[in-house]
């Protein structure tokens, strides 16, 4: 029995499809281009006897002749003449085909599809797409900005290659995880919140003040929150915020106490503008991290990618910088 959602006459067709001997078709191609079976011999480096017979094998199949002869040597018929127009067209494409995926295995043609949140982005990927983009400038980069778990959800439906994402990650049978560089979250505020400086605070004092933090949509802010949740407290934030940069915004504007990965407010921290405050608890550092799928390829450049940043980094955990 045939797949029911498909006509018999549509079956039949495509078993004559799979059914089609390419290496006739490509004998028949070079005969028309040679001009003659003795040429086209010499060329295919095989005896004129087996071109002779596998143009006769063609015709046998086809139900027709494809060429004639005549004073001069071998000419197509009409017939043939309609199906060397297709041949032809077929083998063009094969050899641009060819061309192409040397191309891209030379990394002359192809692109990446990257996932990453803005802290990743920022704070780790972008110089590596600088240098991947300097020594490989034919390369076509798509980066989409989104949260961690949205991040992780593209990769699984295949939108993306591989992702930049903030860790731990919390459902990852289907992923494989490079951890790649050691961040630090933090709570900073400034001098509108002075009192809480030069001393430890604890978190149950802390959470009484208002703060600013990241969307519940976010690995941050669920790292946080299972933090948190080892001491018994629910947050209540002031404000939740799409991104990290408005969270140091609104830090710097003394709107609440933000929780930030360090990274983020170093600059204002060294320029006195906020003040990373002592916690009593120690909120354990994490990483970020490049997820792939689990046993599934990646292209020629997704893979030199991932070579630059493994590569980098190793040199820079060896060097005591990660």
């Amino acid at each position: 029995m045939g797949d029911p959602a498909l006509p018999d006459q549509v079956l039949i067709d495509l078993g004559g499809i799979m059914d089609v001997n390419l290496e006739l078709y490509k004998i028949f191609y070079f005969v028309v281009k040679a001009g003659s079976i003795s040429r086209a011999s010499q060329e295919l480096y095989i005896s004129q006897p087996a071109v002779s017979q596998a143009i006769k094998k063609l015709e046998t199949r086809l139900g027709g002749q494809l060429f004639a002869r005549t004073p001069k040597g071998i000419v197509l018929t009409p017939e043939g003449e309609v199906l060397f127009k297709y041949i032809e067209q077929g083998y063009n494409m094969i050899m641009l085909a060819e061309s192409k995926f040397t191309e891209v295995m030379n990394l002359d043609l192809g692109n990446i599809r990257i996932g990453a949140s803005d802290m990743t982005l920022r704070y780790f990927l972008l110089p590596y797409l600088e240098e991947f983009h300097k020594r490989y400038p034919k390369i076509k980069i798509k980066v989409t900005n989104m949260p961690s778990p949205e991040t992780v959800e593209f990769l699984k439906m295949g939108a993306i290659d591989f992702g930049v994402v903030s860790l731990p990650l919390y459902s990852n049978e289907a992923i494989e995880v490079f951890e790649v560089m050691k961040i630090q979250d933090c709570f900073v505020a400034n001098h509108q919140f002075s009192q809480l400086a030069g001393r430890q605070v604890s978190i149950k004092e802390l959470v009484e003040y208002p703060i600013v933090i990241l969307e519940k949509n976010t690995t941050t802010r669920q790292y946080i929150d299972d933090f948190l949740s080892q001491y018994s407290i629910s947050l209540l934030p002031e404000f939740e915020l799409a991104t990290s940069d408005l969270i140091v915004q609104f830090a710097c504007r003394g709107l609440g106490i933000s929780c930030v990965v360090r990274d983020f407010a170093d600059e204002y921290i060294k320029n006195g503008s906020l003040f990373e405050i002592d916690l009593k608890e120690k909120i354990p550092p994490r990483h970020i991290g490049i997820v792939k799928l689990r046993n599934e390829p990646l292209t020629t450049a997704a893979k030199r990618f991932m070579e630059l940043v493994q590569g980098n980094n190793k040199l820079k955990t060896e060097a005591g910088l990660l």
